[in-house]
């Protein structure tokens, strides 16, 4: 009997010991798992809670870039940005560094157009993908070869134009059913500049360039190849009896910046983007980018190089 229990006390502790073992294998694991995780590692470079969650939305090869880089409390706040690109991080952080006073919302705008160089960097300076169609981006880093000309342009009939202007025919179309419906309102729309090939932009700049500076010219004109004109995109749309620049003080600049974009107009250069637009306001200056574009630009009150940037070429999709 004794023999027994003493078997069985042994068998006890044997097991007990065993358990033991598990217990301290499966804590062991636990450990290693836990301090091997992107959670701790990330916790113990610095990050708060809140802003490891935020950081952990990414792709886990992004994560691991964060692992590897110096706790910096700005990547999970520049995360949470809308437009937020995480190829352009170390961009966002380097001109934010140079910029602390910016919104960081204004830092990601800004460094995806590029607007963090100097205009007419001839290090970011490529050439405008034509095969986008009518979402081509024509700006002060994206030019248009001089040989480069439109298909399908068309005549402007005076009824609808001063003389002498054309444009891309899917333009006019949209442009004339944008006109008549503003004339049932008793509005009058006149386009007074259009389609302009590379030797007539360039004679323009030259102009204004030998008239007084090249800043000057740069300043009201843009430079052959990198004016929206030459894409046969663009209009430049006023009224009877009004100048450019008075052209925003008329019901019919009023009605377009309440309807253009249901015909697929753009205001492109607005009052408060000009830094993101690299050109002054200019109530007149209209582009086609197509209804649903021109819609999305609209209610998220975007310039069209932040649409682009993010939604044609941003890869905005490989970040999460």
């Amino acid at each position: 009997m004794k023999k027994r229990r003493k078997i069985k006390k042994q068998v006890y502790i044997i097991f007990s010991i065993l358990i033991i073992i598990m217990i301290a294998i499966i804590c062991i694991i636990n450990y290693i798992k836990l301090i091997n995780s992107n959670p701790y590692k990330l916790e113990k470079l610095g990050y708060n809670d809140e802003q490891i969650t935020t950081i952990l939305t990414l792709k886990d090869k992004y994560v691991e870039d964060v692992l590897n880089t110096k706790f910096n409390k700005n990547i999970p706040n520049f995360i949470n940005q809308d437009y937020f690109l995480y190829k352009n991080l170390d961009k966002y952080l380097l001109y934010y560094k140079e910029n602390s006073e910016d919104k960081l919302s204004h830092v990601v705008s800004m460094v995806n157009v590029n607007a963090n160089y100097e205009w007419y960097d001839k290090d970011v300076i490529k050439n405008t993908d034509v095969s986008k169609g009518n979402l081509m981006l024509v700006n002060k880093f994206n030019q248009l070869l001089s040989s480069y000309v439109p298909e399908n342009i068309v005549s402007i009939s005076n009824y609808y134009s001063y003389a002498g202007n054309s444009i891309v025919e899917n333009v006019y179309e949209a442009y004339k059913d944008m006109w008549y419906t503003a004339k049932e309102k008793d509005l009058t729309l006149i386009v007074t500049s259009s389609y302009r090939d590379f030797k007539t932009q360039d004679a323009l700049w030259n102009q204004y360039s030998d008239s007084k500076s090249e800043e000057y010219a740069d300043s009201i004109s843009a430079r052959a190849g990198f004016s929206e004109h030459q894409s046969g995109l663009a209009l430049d749309i006023v009224t009877y009896n009004v100048t450019l620049n008075n052209f925003e003080v008329t019901d019919e600049f009023t009605w377009l910046q309440e309807n253009a974009y249901k015909y697929g107009f753009i205001l492109r250069y607005p009052k408060d983007k000009t830094d993101i637009t690299g050109y002054d306001y200019e109530s007149w200056h209209y582009r086609y980018v197509g209804i649903d574009v021109a819609t999305t630009i609209h209610e998220k009150n975007i310039t069209f190089d932040e649409y682009y940037a993010y939604y044609i070429i941003g890869d905005k999709w490989k970040n999460f």
